[in-house]
């Protein structure tokens, strides 16, 4: 087995403040950054507070800034990076810091709890739902997301201004509010429930200037941008602008608030 002592730049500190630390840790064959934080946690630095789960790449809790990319610690492997690179590791920066690598990222499930959940059929019960595979492969996608928040983290509408965050809920939930707009058996318009309305104007779809920075750090490679950004914009666009949409709609309630 081949070794090799590899030079390291750590963020510590908490939410008082903090600064990069360095160390010299050895680093072994077909290792990963975790693999590399788990011996400094060993070693040198017992007191390292770092969030992680299944280290497999499938719970999303090891998000981190790697060289200043947003990056899952598990899945990013030491033979990646020059030997004679410095490595440096931050926490997320959109996030406020609890303590080292470790961010407080209920703002997440803030804006998750704000998305109105799936609205079923009237008259289906759960066993009952029947659809076509063609017609859930468009969102099908969207379900392998981890939860591991790098797309929020790397988007620059909450990343680079905190001011945002109260009107804009980011990319994994625009991306939510879009999946659950393409499923055949969403029945919310229904119930008076515009997905594409409260797209823009409660979740902050306007915000997006799709720049695809949250589709290149996603360790899923779901296309966020465009398998879903860009179609729920568009579909936003025409409810709110396309005369023959809007006066279908109108239709469609009519006809859905009078039988006759």
């Amino acid at each position: 087995m081949t070794t090799y002592d590899a030079r390291f730049r750590v963020w510590r500190g908490d939410a008082e403040g903090g600064d990069l630390r360095d160390f010299t840790v050895e680093v072994h064959d077909g290792e990963v950054v975790l693999d590399i934080v788990h011996r400094l946690q060993a070693t040198q630095a017992p007191d390292l507070a770092v969030r992680w789960n299944c280290k497999a790449g499938k719970c999303g809790s090891c998000s981190a800034e790697i060289n200043g990319r947003p990056r899952l610690m598990c899945m990013t492997r030491m033979s990646v990076f020059d030997r004679t690179e410095t490595v440096t590791i931050t926490p997320l920066r959109a996030f406020p810091v609890v303590r080292d690598l470790v961010t407080d990222v209920s703002f997440n499930y803030e804006k998750a709890r704000s998305v109105p959940a799936f609205v079923p059929p009237a008259g289906l019960a759960p066993g009952e739902y029947r659809m076509q595979q063609v017609d859930v492969e468009r969102s099908q996608e969207f379900r392998k997301c981890i939860e591991c928040f790098l797309c929020q983290d790397t988007c620059h509408v909450v990343r680079d201004h905190e001011e945002n965050k109260p009107a804009f809920a980011g990319p994994r939930f625009l991306m939510r509010v879009a999946e659950l707009d393409m499923h055949p058996l969403d029945a919310a318009e229904e119930t008076g429930l515009d997905r594409k309305r409260t797209a823009q104007e409660e979740h902050g779809l306007g915000y997006c200037n799709i720049t695809k920075c949250c589709t290149e750090v996603c360790p899923e490679g779901i296309k966020i941008t465009d398998n879903a950004l860009i179609p729920l914009k568009e579909r936003a666009v025409d409810r709110k602008y396309d005369p023959l949409v809007w006066l279908g709609t109108r239709i469609r309630r009519r006809s859905a608030s009078d039988p006759r």
